[in-house]
């Protein structure tokens, strides 16, 4: 769910060793945050019996709970669990849907501007939920395991007792294998996202998770093997646990950025056109949302998961929304300084100092780009008669320039926008030729079963490849436009208005795009 992300990399990897003191219950009020755009999913299976985890490929073993993705033979009894726990009348039903195959169904009229659901917190597992095998949760918390891999345990632990937990009705409608990229082996990777910055962002998580298990294995579970069990406690169990965790987690501001997994609200599938998340009301003391539009009995019910890219909604939740839905779409753009620049040394010490490096990528949108990234190419193309500003431009880079303000070099704006729009045809060209090649691609199949998953993933792969090398044409076209009127002296003699580009009268700029959370880069130009 939204940020899951961004709190994988702040909280989960942090040593478990490093600190041995109990953590106590919280007794602050639980408080939610989601959010989400629109789902485009596959009703085929994407598990493979053949097919090998990405980071060291070992045999993969079925999961003895859970459910098929799109059942809803488990349903009903959560449904009856979650009343009979404290739930009140809903006016959402699960039912079978065709975006997202299971969602939350209208069964009353909901007005635009009401509040739904009410999920009780006693209903929410958290990192302080009570075990119903205590023992192995007060180890854990004793090593002060992070959020992330706390909860993981305890959702398999929880799930391995099967009836015996509190939560075994919730358990058994999750997904038996979660869409995600933690399945995709490494050649599907390599393969199929090739072209895509998404495929290194997808090796370095399912590493991360495989670490984490390996940290915890060996720190923890060795020790304690009458507590985890190696036929409980595996790599396997913590690809599913954690491909739950991306996919359905929500954010606690309140506490801290603390994360929960509430059911029933992640039933709830996410929409492009919807910008409502989940929150704790104080009034009703419930999870709830707030619709930003109005429903009728039979249709099905959306939120936000967050204004995340087609390649991070795969990245997390295994789908990507049809081409041009999203208007948060971003696509990574890789730069790098050359070995063969004189300054090669000296500008990787300055970006060094600002926690960057000489290979970075920046999201690249169909409005525009972060101001960073123009100060990056400042950086790439300046001579060595500007090694005194080689300090500035890093800092500028990584956003922590003083003031805030962005870095303006008329005499490098040329070769800065040459170099952009070099890069951005190198990246256009990796796609075309991916793109291009899928058309032809040998699936490598022996079964049925196999040709659905292969196409599966072939078809996930080109829909974000095209949503990707979209952004970089409409990039491609504005610079190309403003170069076509670009004399000699580095002067823009002509009103260029290009597609995304207006006219600031008060600041004599061009401007890409309008606002957001970050000031998109503003082109100067001298009419």
């Amino acid at each position: 769910m939204a940020e899951a992300s961004r709190i994988f990399q702040t909280t989960l990897m942090p040593s478990l060793s490093q600190s041995l003191s109990l953590r106590k219950p919280s007794s602050q009020t639980i408080s939610l945050r989601r959010t989400t755009p629109a789902i485009i999913r596959c009703t085929i299976s994407t598990s493979d019996s053949t097919a090998k985890p990405a980071a060291e490929n070992p045999p993969s073993l079925p999961i003895p709970w859970g459910c098929d993705v799109d059942s809803l033979d488990n349903a009903a009894a959560l449904e009856k669990w979650l009343t009979d726990s404290g739930l009140p009348p809903q006016k959402m039903d699960i039912q079978r849907v065709d975006v997202g195959e299971r969602g939350l169904v209208a069964t009353n009229n909901i007005r635009k501007g009401e509040k739904i659901l009410f999920v009780p917190p006693s209903l929410v597992i958290s990192a302080n939920s009570e075990w119903s095998f205590s023992e192995a949760g007060e180890v854990l918390k004793r090593y002060d395991v992070p959020d992330w891999p706390l909860i993981a345990t305890y959702l398999i632990s929880e799930a391995s007792l099967m009836k015996s937990s509190r939560w075994s009705n919730y358990i058994s409608a999750l997904p038996r294998q979660p869409y995600s990229l933690l399945y995709w082996t490494r050649a599907e990777l390599d393969r199929y996202l090739e072209a895509s910055q998404i495929r290194e962002r997808a090796i370095e998580r399912i590493n991360n998770v495989t670490g984490t298990y390996n940290d915890l294995r060996e720190r923890i579970f060795s020790k304690h093997p009458n507590l985890f069990p190696e036929e409980v406690f595996n790599m396997e169990t913590f690809r599913w646990s954690f491909g739950i965790l991306f996919s359905r987690l929500v954010r606690l501001p309140s506490l801290d950025g603390r994360v929960a997994l509430v059911p029933w609200a992640d039933m709830l599938n996410h929409s492009c056109d919807v910008e409502t998340f989940l929150d704790y009301d104080k009034s009703t003391k419930g999870v709830v949302f707030t619709t930003d539009r109005p429903y009728q009995p039979g249709e099905q019910v959306f939120i936000s998961y967050g204004r995340k890219s087609n390649g991070e909604l795969l990245l997390s939740y295994g789908f990507v929304p049809r081409q041009g839905t999203n208007p948060r779409d971003s696509v990574e753009l890789p730069l790098s300084l050359k070995r063969s620049d004189k300054c090669y040394q000296e500008k990787v010490e300055a970006l060094k100092k600002h926690g960057l490096s000489a290979s970075q990528c920046f999201p690249l949108q169909v409005t525009g780009w972060p101001l960073e990234l123009m100060a990056y190419a400042y950086l790439v193309v300046s001579p060595p008669s500007m090694i005194g500003k080689f300090e500035e431009m890093a800092a500028a880079a990584s956003n922590k320039s003083t003031g805030g303000k962005e870095i303006i070099i008329p005499e490098l704006e040329e070769q800065a926008f040459q170099y952009i729009l070099d890069s951005c045809e190198s990246s256009i060209s990796k796609y075309t030729k991916f793109l291009q090649a899928s058309g032809s691609m040998d699936l490598d199949i022996t079964s049925p079963k196999q040709l659905n998953r292969k196409a599966f993933l072939k078809q996930l792969a080109v829909d974000l490849c095209n949503s990707e090398q979209r952004i970089l044409f409409r990039a491609q076209y504005v610079l190309q436009a403003a170069f076509g009127t670009w004399d000699r002296t580095g002067h823009n003699k002509t009103h260029c208005l290009t597609f995304g580009v207006t006219w600031d009268w008060d600041k004599d700029w061009y401007k890409m795009g309008q606002g957001g959370t970050k000031r998109l880069f503003l082109f100067s130009f001298d009419i």
